[in-house]
């Protein structure tokens, strides 16, 4: 049996499964890659608060020695971060990284957590951007992460994505794809990709006017899976979203006031 490409997972749980490191894990199984993963936090939903986020950081020293057994077990070819929610945290990550010196990170930049302080979040942003975001090969911020990021309070159009994407390189990594998704104006969603040299845009046609939870998530962790594959990055992202868009069709309704995506056949 043939042993397949290993990525590191850095990511919170989601205990109903729709999003966090569980859809992380459901996706690079499904595209062939053995998922190794280092939890940063657990959050539970709070369904009599509305759907807030009840969140607890595992404590950083935890974080390390999770990394300590995975990089000691395998190779990886390929890293994918996801929530990390905590500057202890965040710390922790920027040293994991810096040691190992691993291949192919890709950073899904999770900046707001629904119920959290202000001033944490503020923090969490901030430390964000100077200890891992220069680490990253790969940026996946979504439309409201790429405006805090970029400092362009509103992107209203597919060129403003790709002018947040050139912006957010600057703090350091080496390509950013910004994601308008479902709020991109028109009949499309689109992404926007600046790869150092270039932009280029991917576009599928929407489904439905809603966001769909895991879909970040999903889209982060397939273009890791394509990476770890030996795919170029343009070839990574091409059919990371044609994944996710499918996942977005085939998304399971539940309880949740949103719908999630569902990685299967």
């Amino acid at each position: 049996m043939s042993k397949p490409p290993v990525t590191f997972v850095i990511a919170g749980s989601e205990s109903t499964g729709g999003a966090g490191v569980q859809a992380d894990l459901r996706t690079l199984q499904e595209l062939g890659v053995y998922g190794a993963a280092a939890l940063s936090c657990i959050v539970a939903f709070d369904p009599k608060d509305d759907w807030n986020h009840r969140f607890v950081p595992v404590d950083a020293q935890v974080i390390r020695h999770q990394a300590e057994a995975i990089l000691a077990d395998w190779q990886p070819a390929s890293v994918k971060i996801g929530m990390l929610g905590a500057v202890p945290t965040i710390e922790a990550v920027r040293d994991i990284l810096t040691e190992a010196k691993l291949p192919n990170i890709v950073l899904d930049p999770v900046l707001i957590c629904k119920g959290q302080e202000p001033g944490a979040a503020l923090d969490i942003d901030n430390s964000l951007r100077a200890e891992v975001l220069p680490l990253a090969d790969v940026l996946t911020p979504n439309k409201i992460e790429a405006e805090i990021l970029s400092g362009i309070e509103s992107l209203e159009s597919i060129a403003d994505l790709g002018e947040a994407a050139k912006r957010i390189a600057e703090h350091g990594a080496k390509a950013v794809l910004v994601k308008g998704g479902v709020d991109t104006p028109g009949q499309h969603a689109v992404d926007v990709l600046w790869d150092g040299s270039e932009l280029v845009e991917f576009s599928r046609p929407k489904i439905g006017e809603n966001r769909v939870s895991g879909a970040g998530d999903s889209l982060a962790s397939a273009i890791s899976a394509g990476l770890a594959h030996g795919q170029d990055l343009h070839t990574a992202v091409e059919n990371a979203k044609e994944f996710v868009t499918a996942g977005i069709q085939r998304a399971i309704t539940a309880e949740t006031p949103f719908d999630v995506v569902w990685q299967g056949k």
